[in-house]
Order: C-alpha cells, then structure tokens, then sequence
C-alpha cells in the first residue's frame, strides 16, 4: 500500500526543482515546434490510422489501386464499412478516388502516405525482434 509521503515522493522524482535547466535548448525546440493547428492536423492522419480496420485498407493498397469489392475481399469487411472507412480517408487526403463507370478505384493520396505506412510496418517489425513472445501462437 502506498502512504502519502510515497505518493508525495513520486510526484517529486518527476518534476523539476527549476523552471527551466538548457534555456537555449528550449528557445530552439519551441522555434521549430509546428503550429497549432498543424500538430491538430497530424494527430487527425494518426487518429486516422490508429484503426486497424483502416489500416488493412490503406495498407492493402500499398501495392496499387484497387476498388470497394477487392478491398472488402482483401481485409475482410463488408463493402459498406469499406465505402465509410475511404469516404473519411478521402476526406482527409489520406486517399484519392478515380472513378470508371460505376467503378471507383481507390489508392494512396501521395508518397508521404506510404512513407509512414512503411515507416510504422517497420517499426512493428523491429518490435517483434525485440519481443518474439509476440510471435508465439498459443
């Protein structure tokens, strides 16, 4: 059980006794910090990709282009919950539409896109050689 003074003794480990210790270092890691509104919008592309159905679309599409009914094949949901995930996508730039005849054919909006697929696919990668319990199948 934790008494108070061990509650007390932890908030103190993390907290600072000065107001600021490299003030320089601040100064320039505040100048090159995005605007507002800018990190709002890159915490929108990670909420966005923070769904694995989601994920499965985009990363399906890593290949090329595809339409509504491969997409559901190739991840496994219905055609509607793909038409919903994609028309959010789009919204947000993170995919772009080329439509023939009744068909619409989707693909990933730009190049930067697949950058952070890529970079977050290796990411898990190197984390399953850090933790190979993750590969075990029980």
């Amino acid at each position: 059980m934790n008494s108070s003074s061990d509650v007390k003794g932890l908030i103190d480990i993390d907290g600072c006794t000065v107001r600021v210790v490299d003030a320089p270092r601040v100064a320039a890691v505040r100048e090159r910090m995005p605007a507002t509104q800018d990190l709002d919008d890159t915490a929108d592309v990670f909420g966005l990709l923070s769904d694995a159905g989601r994920l499965r679309l985009l990363v399906s599409l890593l290949d090329g282009e595809l339409c509504v009914c491969d997409l559901a094949a190739v991840t496994g949901q219905s055609e509607s919950a793909v038409s919903h995930a994609l028309r959010l996508l789009r919204a947000h730039r993170i995919v772009a539409v080329r439509r023939s005849g009744r068909m619409a054919y989707y693909r990933l909006e730009d190049p930067h896109v697949r950058m952070l697929l890529d970079l977050a696919l290796a990411h898990t990668e190197h984390s399953e050689l850090i933790h190979p319990e993750r590969g075990e199948q029980t």
